[in-house]
């Protein structure tokens, strides 16, 4: 088992949810570079109250090749998910961006 994925290139839909127990989620990043960069994802509107986990989508086209996909939520309060998780004896509150890895196959 691998949490790597496999598709073909070409235009896809990448989508999640997002949640946040501080306050209401108001954006969600995303990245295809592993961090290196971030674009904006689109918000649904939330459904079961302003709390609730909220589905977000962006497009991307898939080039060949190996890429490593993570998504962070903003709330209301400012915060962001951390890209590095700070270091604590039990491993609390771990909250940091996962990232999977994609590989497109070559056309």
């Amino acid at each position: 088992m691998s949490r790597t994925r496999v598709l073909r290139p070409g235009p896809c839909t990448v989508d999640g949810r997002a949640w946040s127990g501080h306050a209401p989620v108001t954006a969600v990043e995303v990245t295809f570079d592993g961090g290196t960069t971030w674009v904006p994802a689109t918000l649904d509107e939330p459904t079961g109250g302003e709390w609730a986990w909220r589905r977000w989508q962006v497009s991307w086209r898939a080039t060949p090749g190996r890429h490593v996909l993570g998504a962070r939520a903003v709330d209301a309060s400012r915060r962001t998910q951390p890209v590095e998780q700070p270091w604590n004896r039990g491993g609390f509150a771990n909250n940091l961006v996962q990232r999977v890895e994609v590989v497109v196959l070559a056309e």
